[in-house]
């Protein structure tokens, strides 16, 4: 907190201050007899009507009145990665949307509009990298007609958590009515590490998912739209770790090699061979695989309440680097002017 040469808390943010990220305290119980604080890091999104919103880290969005702020301060961004391997937010996000690509796609400005049959949101979403070319809710109508044409609701997907990540945006949405469904992270290692475990289960290494593969994917009844999905992407490969002779595999994987980036993907275990280090194995040859096409990077995402899959990757050498969320438009359009 901001503390004066006097020793007292000050406010050092006003409306102005929108777009960055701040530190503050506020009365938790304002008008209790004992004080409360509660203090808040996050970018500032608003500063309305004697109302603030912070956006904080993981996507959540704080609201409180300004007659209960007693401290603030602008603070620097997060400070870089001390281990693994350095990244920008908009480098991040161009390589994942690259490694999970649509059917269809088509440029609104600096806004990629993705679709592919509504297999997953982030084939079917908006990528909102820079300036649409013209105003927001404009922006937003076009990208509802467009969606509408094909069938398919409109999503837009922000970021947030890291510098050059769009909480602003997210909070432009939400106040025309669109709603957050769903909220994942991108977490980011080195491959060198994964790659020199010691080689145990047998993986083969595929450029197509086969049958096998297929019959282990937790999506059932893949489409042809779900199998280009799948397949898209500068360099893919497939991982399967056989099962019992005619069944399923024990363990798949999918990964994307792109320049220094690998992403990971589809890694999934049969329930009665987990704790046996399988979903390792298959991590390990996919990275070595992608070392081999000069890789050295690499990149995956999960459901922020992935628990089991957190410990796994954390132990693998993987860290977060930011959230992403899917914002999904309002059932009714809301009277709303531009802001």
């Amino acid at each position: 907190m901001e503390i004066s040469a006097q020793g007292r808390l000050e406010v050092r943010i006003t409306p102005a201050d929108v777009g960055k990220r701040v530190s503050v305290r506020r009365l938790s119980e304002p008008g209790a007899a004992r004080e409360k604080f509660t203090d808040t890091v996050g970018v500032l999104t608003s500063w309305d009507h004697g109302v603030l919103m912070i956006t904080q880290r993981g996507g959540t969005s704080v609201r409180f009145p300004e007659s209960s702020l007693v401290a603030g301060k602008i603070v620097p961004a997060a400070p870089a990665r001390r281990r693994g391997p350095a990244a920008g937010y908009e480098e991040l996000a161009r390589v994942t949307s690259r490694g999970w690509r649509p059917v269809e796609s088509e440029r609104l400005g600096e806004w990629e509009l993705r679709a592919a049959g509504g297999y997953t949101r982030r084939a079917n979403s908006v990528l909102p990298l820079g300036d649409p070319g013209r105003p927001l809710d404009a922006a937003l109508a076009a990208v509802r007609r467009w969606y509408g044409e094909r069938g398919l609701p409109a999503y837009v997907q922000t970021a947030t958590g890291a510098e050059g990540t769009q909480e602003l945006l997210g909070a432009e949405l939400e106040r025309r009515g669109w709603v957050r469904e769903v909220s994942a992270e991108v977490w980011i290692g080195a491959l060198a590490p994964l790659a020199d475990r010691p080689e145990g289960a047998d993986v083969v290494l595929a450029r197509e998912a086969d049958e096998a593969w297929l019959a282990r994917y937790q999506r059932k009844g893949v489409s042809e739209v779900a199998l280009r999905v799948l397949s898209g992407g500068p360099s893919v490969w497939f991982a399967t770790v056989p099962g019992e002779p005619g069944g399923a595999p024990a363990a798949i994987g999918r990964c994307v090699v792109d320049g220094r980036w690998a992403g990971f993907a589809a890694v999934e275990v049969d329930p009665g061979r987990r704790r046996q280090g399988l979903a390792t194995e298959v991590m390990a040859a996919l990275a070595r695989r992608a070392l081999a096409e000069g890789a050295s990077a690499g990149w995956l995402q999960m459901e922020s309440d992935n628990e089991p899959a957190r410990a796994l990757y954390t132990g693998l050498g993987f860290s977060r680097h930011h959230a992403y969320h899917h914002f999904r438009e309002p059932q009714e359009q809301p009277a709303h002017g531009p802001s």
